[in-house]
């Protein structure tokens, strides 16, 4: 299952480094993750200083 961003995103880019597969790309508000690229991995949630990206349910 892949992660998403959401609206609370603050556009800090810190899960965008943290990627490993390169999925996640600012948006035109905020941060998006390409959920064909996301290997579930959790990383990006494990940086986001406001609880962003999330599991997609």
């Amino acid at each position: 299952m892949a992660y998403k961003i959401l609206d609370t995103c603050i556009s800090c880019g810190a899960c965008e480094a943290e990627c490993p597969t390169s999925a996640i790309s600012e948006g035109e508000a905020i941060y998006v993750i390409e959920s064909d690229k996301c290997i579930d991995c959790g990383a990006c949630a494990g940086v986001c200083p406001v609880d962003a990206p999330v599991p997609e349910a």
